[in-house]
């Protein structure tokens, strides 16, 4: 992390005091805007299906972070979750779990299940939140949903859904802004799975991608801040992808 705590010379990026919740804050991009929002100020919370990771994630944090575990998919849980816990300032959805295989190979419960964890899973989250008028919804895509890529159509679709949703949903609840920050490639735990390819395919797509490097989630983190700080920012989709759409 860069140290952000008190910035006076861009106040508008401290969040002093206010409430965050990032569901999926124990890995990947979800940890780094908890981390972050954390440093600025925020009175953090961070939920994910896993009561270990939970744990694991609020001794990552610090600054007296708090943890739940919960489940996208389950709505009761989510609606109870909610009922239970005064109204969050800002609240961050980059939780999903999905499998992309070509659309022929890919078994239809499969398909299901993965838009039921990052399309439904953020519709749950978004119908039954209870947000601070002027506060944020910021919900996480990928840029699949512009950039199609043989094998991910159903990626590339389930992101589009959520784009599209982040839209419908900045004008139902208004004042409460909603955005949409889409990344390309970033290198989180979920390349691990790749093995001894992972360096190669990384090494490889720096010479591809224009920014010349490969997304962290320090990158994306700071974006996920500015949609929730920035009070003329809803309706959005932020690209975030090093040009990787472009090239």
């Amino acid at each position: 992390m860069l140290g952000l705590g008190s910035n006076t010379r861009f106040p508008m990026f401290e969040l002093k005091g206010a409430r965050v919740l990032v569901v999926g804050g124990t890995s990947g991009i979800g940890l780094g805007a908890a981390q972050m929002a954390a440093e600025l100020g925020a009175h953090v919370t961070v939920a994910s299906r896993s009561a270990d990771k939970v744990r694991a994630a609020k001794e990552t944090i610090g600054h007296g972070a708090a943890g739940q575990a919960l489940d996208t998919t389950d709505e009761s849980a989510i609606e109870a979750f909610f009922e239970k816990e005064a109204p969050f300032d800002h609240v961050v959805v980059s939780a999903s779990q999905t499998q992309s295989l070509l659309v022929k190979e890919l078994p239809l419960a499969t398909a299901y299940a993965n838009m039921n964890s990052k399309f439904w899973g953020a519709y749950r989250i978004a119908r039954a939140a209870r947000i601070n008028d002027k506060g944020s919804l910021t919900l996480v895509s990928g840029y699949l949903s512009i950039r199609p890529r043989k094998g991910s159509a159903i990626q590339g679709a389930i992101n589009a859904a959520v784009e599209g949703l982040s839209r419908g949903l900045a004008l139902e609840l208004a004042p409460v802004r909603v955005n949409c920050v889409s990344p390309g490639l970033v290198n989180t735990p979920l390349l691990d799975r790749m093995g001894d390819r992972k360096e190669a395919m990384l090494a490889e797509a720096r010479k591809t991608i224009p920014a010349g490097i490969v997304g962290e989630s320090e990158h994306i983190a700071r974006q996920i801040i500015a949609c929730m700080t920035n009070p003329f920012m809803t309706g959005s989709t932020i690209y975030l992808d090093g040009g990787g759409s472009i090239a």
